[in-house]
């Protein structure tokens, strides 16, 4: 067979490749070697794939919901620990700088950040984030074997390398987008442990080198094509990827939501498309275009449409090449949703994370087809997008953004629907959407259909000198501990444009003096809410992301690290599970098919209150999880589980 595609995107790196006919060439070559192998039936992870007659890799909601939450609440904490309830272990497994298991090469992680580029390119990368989990064999419901598939969404210099951003270079450069983009690892429950199998045919790496697709109407636009791709068909790479999706034909979605940081524009010369998105003159912390001149937009005007797409990625076969579907948006996407209409359409629902942006949800041409896993992974490309408008009496609206349609015209910007999905946000501008507090993740509901929940993490200028007022949708002014809004679809019906809506609650601290901070949280407080998934039990779980530079102000005082809580939507009480160690995040939220293992990822921990950690003290706010001995913090996909070997949260 010779060498894997997977492995093959590797060497055919061209970052800074002067021969600009090589991307092209390189896309095609690789592209053709995988009909060929098809047509053999030698590719290697079909092989190891049984039957798609049953492809549908989404578990179905259990048959009786939960009434009630079995664990008793852990209080706040600052220890720099993962502490969960009393009968539940947790313990990390998937660190960063651990081996991903590709066979013959897997190095191990160097506590002094003396890894190469090139060893990072096969080990997992830093800040894991949005995850799921994928049953093996494929398309069973197994518990005790499976895929997990995870974002990396940033890197820390300070951790990264020895000497920070001194002495900066190509080879620097190339190891930071290595310690992005995606892991898929094999893991298994073996003597009743959870571990990662190495090595395994299907470890893969996905970084800002690998080979990507585009789909849909943006695919082959004039504004999507570059020296390095004339044709516009093709991108190198994914980048700043945060949440994450799951299809009922057993693909993982990751979203590109922060590709701007990364861009710059020297001359200072931006144009109104780069300004909407938040492309600057310079940047302080990637440094990429110093040495990689594709995230020079003076050079490269184009490439940054090329970023900020959902895309689809197939775990199960590490040759496979991953597609940025156009018609889901391009924005700064935050997770993105699946749920199988009445009708057999697929809906996708996704937030844009930054303040004063817009919650949007993608619906299918196509009908889905339960045993045609084919059929099923061309359903991206062909659809419709809307942005919602939220009204003041508790109904709102999906506005499509259609080309020709309510002023997505011409002679306003918009040549066609390519330059519409090119320009999703000024789209939603015209359309008059509602500005919301920064949509993050969405979860529906396996219970009730087409119920959905959206967290909206916070929004501290929300109604400042010069910024949108409140409206009933986002009822606080400096709303520093967000909220959690949720609609229901018109008739349980994704496919339709008509819904009611209202709000689940309003974080906050009790203890605030201000009584715009109190929340009207029942049971447990929490701030700035983030990750959210419902279980097969249809229980809701929350995690919370409140920056370094956050937690210690006074308005959080008392409420100690970040946390995860779960809720039944019907009793409306918060009831506190986990926190988290200093300095980190929780997020990632993955359940086996039998609801008795939980998967978390811990990001960041020892995140200082202003920009990279000091390579020289890496220890300064966090020791986990390896301890003083470990040589830095590191970020880690964590495994819990119930002692008794019961249900998550029973």
């Amino acid at each position: 067979m010779g060498k894997p595609l997977a492995r093959l995107h590797a060497e055919h790196d061209i970052t800074n490749q002067s021969d600009n006919y090589a991307f092209s060439q390189i896309a095609e070559r690789l592209l053709s070697r995988r009909r060929v192998l098809q047509g053999m039936g030698l590719s290697a992870a079909a092989a190891a794939l049984p039957t798609l007659a049953s492809a549908n890799a989404n578990i179905k909601a259990t048959g009786v919901r939960a009434k009630t939450l079995g664990f008793k609440s852990v209080p706040f904490s600052t220890e720099d620990a993962v502490i969960v309830p009393e009968g539940y272990t947790a313990r990390a497994f998937y660190k960063w700088g651990d081996a991903v298991g590709i066979a013959g090469n897997m190095p191990a992680f160097k506590t002094d950040a003396s890894n190469s580029s090139d060893e990072q390119a096969v080990q997992a990368g830093m800040h894991h984030d949005g995850m799921a989990f994928f049953s093996l064999p494929f398309g069973s419901q197994k518990s005790n074997r499976g895929l997990l598939a995870m974002n990396h969404e940033y890197v820390d210099n300070g951790l990264l390398f020895t000497d920070g951003t001194a002495n900066w270079s190509a080879d620097k450069v190339r190891k930071s987008q290595n310690a992005m983009g995606i892991s898929v690892i094999e893991v298994r429950k073996h003597n009743g442990e959870w571990q990662v199998v190495r090595p395994s045919q299907f470890a893969r790496r996905i970084t800002p080198h690998t080979l990507m697709a585009l789909t849909g109407p943006a695919a082959g636009h004039t504004q999507m094509q570059t020296a390095d791709d004339p044709r516009g068909l093709y991108v190198r790479g994914t980048m700043q990827n945060c949440a994450n999706g799951k299809t009922p034909w057993g693909t993982y979605l990751t979203c590109e939501e922060n590709w701007s940081d990364i861009f710059v524009r020297p001359s200072g010369n931006m144009t109104d498309n780069e300004k909407r998105y938040g492309i600057g003159k310079s940047e302080d912390g990637y440094l990429w275009s110093q040495f990689d001149t594709r995230f020079n937009t003076d050079n490269t005007p184009n490439e940054p449409n090329r970023f900020g797409w959902v895309v689809e990625i197939d775990p199960f076969d590490p040759e496979s090449i991953p597609k940025k579907h156009t018609s889901l948006g391009r924005f700064k996407h935050e997770g993105a949703e699946m749920i199988i209409t009445p009708s057999n359409q697929v809906a996708v629902y996704m937030g844009d994370d930054q303040r004063f942006e817009y919650i949007y949800k993608f619906v299918s041409k196509d009908k889905y087809k339960p045993n045609d896993r084919a059929h099923n992974m061309k359903l991206l490309s062909e659809g419709t997008l809307y942005v919602a408008r939220f009204n003041d009496d508790g109904t709102g609206e999906w506005l499509p953004l259609v080309h020709g349609q309510n002023g997505l015209t011409a002679e306003n910007g918009f040549a066609d629907q390519g330059e519409v999905l090119i320009k999703t946000r000024q789209a939603a501008d015209v359309l008059g959407a509602t500005k919301m507090d920064r949509p993050e993740w969405i979860s529906a509901d396996p219970f009730v259909k087409g119920s959905l929940y959206c967290t909206l993490t916070n929004n501290n200028q929300r109604g400042a000198e010069g910024k949108p007022d409140v409206d009933a949708a986002n009822p606080r002014k400096d709303n520093r501990f967000g909220h959690i809004i949720r609609w229901l679809e018109q008739d349980g019906d994704g496919a339709k444009t008509r819904f009611s809506w209202d709000i689940l609650v309003l974080a906050g601290n009790k203890m605030s003096t201000k009584k715009n901070h109190q929340g009207n949280i029942k049971g447990d407080d929490f701030g700035s809410p983030d990750g959210l998934a419902f279980d097969y039990r249809g229980v809701l779980w929350v995690q919370t992301d409140v920056s370094a530079s956050t937690i210690n102000i006074k308005d959080y005082a008392g409420m100690g690290n970040n946390q995860m809580l779960a809720t039944i939507p019907e009793t409306g009480e918060f009831r506190r599970f986990l926190t988290a160690p200093n300095g980190a995040e929780v997020t990632g939220i993955a359940f086996t098919p039998d609801n008795k293992t939980l998967f978390i990822n811990i990001q960041h921990p020892g995140e200082p209150a202003t920009g990279d950690s000091d390579p020289a003290n890496p220890l300064a706010v966090s020791m986990w999880p390896d301890g003083p001995n470990g040589g830095r913090p590191r970020a880690a996909t964590v495994v819990i589980t119930k002692d008794d070997g019961g249900v998550i949260g029973s």
